[in-house]
């Protein structure tokens, strides 16, 4: 039996070895490392490893997320704003409807739970979406919009299936509650990113004229302010992703005014190692993850019908995207030409290649494995197990089965980034 710090060197060992075999290949490293987990995982010799899903939210998103934010520059999202809500709000509150309807009727699950299964995989995830698109070389515009909506839309997601598992847990549900709840945790998590970056530039810029910006000190500050912002707003039940987000814009917009070229490089390495990191091990522990689901879900279920289940489910995901983007992309720019707003409509290559971008990961995969236990009857919650199993098909099927394809698409389609794609963009440290 392996000691818990055993377990992790061994998979950091494990992620290192996948990652250049990934390199080597050419492959995005979270299809690997999901699939290598995966197989590891299934060997009767392996260790058990069960994801504690607050370590999930509390550990990796903060970090990854406030550098995802950082990393984008905040006008070029302002600018594709509508695009970006479209995706990260309607899109979301769509694929959550889609999916919980083709799992009422296909796998029979009774609403409440089709709602709590739709609400889990309705959001791509922000880690999967930037680790794969970061390798191609897609335009810019495409890069913004998808680290945008995957920015956005976890906040989305959550607050719908904390209204969907309310339903389970007490039968009743209350769409105005939803709707201003909605509102209240999405503005109070921004505020408090926004108050926690400005406090955290203005503290760097103290530190400097003070004399006092040691570089280890300051690294460290860059490195706890995702955890402030995030613990901060969930414990005032407020979005802790909306707050991490906006922390990241707001530091990765004005850092240049109190940082020197030397912490830049400095801190870019230490960012860069802590995002490869947080990365490998997460992706490769969504891989291990399926060992402890069969492990609950063994006997209940026939293999040929979780499969069925499991294919209609990850067929309403990613159709629901497809169907959403064609109509999300075109009609708002036609209702602008018919008020005499001049706004051009984008290539149909770019908007499929957008749709063919909804990979799921760590978020979802949390989500489902945080659901309770019991409902406030004492019953078991229903279809838990189930929720489960389909929740990692969705993520297997999106991360890897669309993650494989997705550069054989882009390349079909002829959409690529005359300046160099990645390469060129903006390189910063996520301070």
């Amino acid at each position: 039996m392996l000691h818990p710090v055993e377990l992790i060197l061994a998979l950091l060992a494990v992620t290192v070895a996948l990652g250049l075999v990934a390199r080597r290949f050419n492959i995005a490293e979270p299809i690997l490392l999901v699939v290598g987990g995966l197989v590891l995982g299934l060997q009767p010799w392996a260790p058990g490893v069960v994801i504690d899903p607050q370590i999930v939210f509390l550990l990796f998103l903060p970090p990854l997320l406030y550098a995802t934010a950082f990393r984008t520059p905040w006008p070029e999202f302002r600018d594709q704003i509508r695009p970006i809500t479209m995706l990260a709000v309607g899109l979301v509150l769509f694929t959550v409807v889609a999916v919980a309807a083709a799992a009422h009727y296909f796998v029979g699950l009774p609403w409440p739970s089709a709602f709590v299964l739709g609400a889990i995989v309705s959001p791509p995830d922000a880690v999967a979406a930037v680790a794969i698109t970061q390798r191609l070389r897609v335009p810019r515009l495409i890069t913004t919009i998808l680290e945008g909506e995957s920015l956005v839309n976890d906040a989305s997601a959550l607050v719908a299936l904390r209204f969907a598992v309310a339903a389970v847990l007490t039968g009743t549900f209350s769409l105005v509650n939803a709707s201003l709840e909605f509102l209240y945790v999405s503005v109070g998590g921004i505020a408090i990113g926004i108050a926690g970056g400005w406090l955290v530039v203005w503290l760097h810029g103290w530190l400097e004229r003070k004399k006092l910006a040691e570089t280890k000190l300051v690294i460290t500050i860059t490195l706890l302010t995702p955890f402030s912002v995030y613990l901060t707003a969930e414990h005032l039940h407020l979005s802790g992703v909306l707050a991490a987000v906006s922390a990241g814009f707001w530091v990765g917009n004005r850092c240049e005014r109190v940082f020197s070229a030397e912490l830049y490089e400095e801190a870019r390495a230490v960012w860069e190692w802590i995002e490869f990191l947080l990365n490998g091990l997460i992706f490769i522990l969504v891989g291990f993850a399926l060992r402890q689901i069969i492990d609950q879900a063994e006997g209940a279920y026939s293999p040929g019908a979780l499969f069925a289940a499991a294919a209609v489910v990850s067929g309403a995901a990613i159709g629901a995207r497809l169907v959403w983007m064609f109509p999300g992309a075109y009609v708002p720019r036609w209702i602008d030409r018919r008020l005499g707003i001049p706004t051009p409509y984008p290539p149909w290559q770019g908007v499929t290649v957008v749709g063919w971008t909804g990979m799921r990961g760590v978020v979802s995969l949390a989500a489902a494995l945080a659901l309770p236990l019991a409902t406030e009857n004492g019953q078991p919650f229903p279809n838990r197990n189930l929720i489960q199993v389909l929740t990692f098909a969705v993520i297997f099927a999106t991360l890897v089965g669309q993650g494989l394809t997705l550069p054989l698409l882009i390349r079909a389609l002829g959409v690529a980034d005359p300046t160099g794609g990645p390469e060129s963009d903006r390189e910063e440290p996520a301070v």
